[in-house]
């Protein structure tokens, strides 16, 4: 990676964020980072995604997250830092 620092952060995201477009706004946030993972609903109201990639970039995706598109309302992510596997490629919206 460049010879900067790869992270893996696998984020569970709390509140009011689904039927606001978090899914897209979470993508746009890392594709514009350079980020590759990927996000998806959960069935119990959170939003679950995996990001990867440079670690400051990482962070300052989790501060944009944290805030969320307008008409969300994010509570608490819950985030475990990972191990870089490099497996992802871009980024998708995943469904189901």
């Amino acid at each position: 990676m460049n010879g900067m620092e790869c992270g893996r952060a696998h984020l569970y995201i709390e509140g009011k964020v689904q039927g606001v477009f978090y899914r897209v706004f979470a993508r746009d946030i890392a594709m514009n980072l350079g980020l590759s993972g990927w996000v998806r609903n959960l069935y119990d109201g959170r939003v679950e995604a995996v990001l990867e990639g440079n670690h400051e970039h990482i962070k300052k995706a989790l501060r944009e997250y944290r805030k969320g598109p307008s008409g969300a309302s994010v509570t608490h992510i819950e985030i475990t830092w990972e191990t870089c596997t490099g497996e992802t490629k871009g980024f998708d919206i995943r469904y189901g």
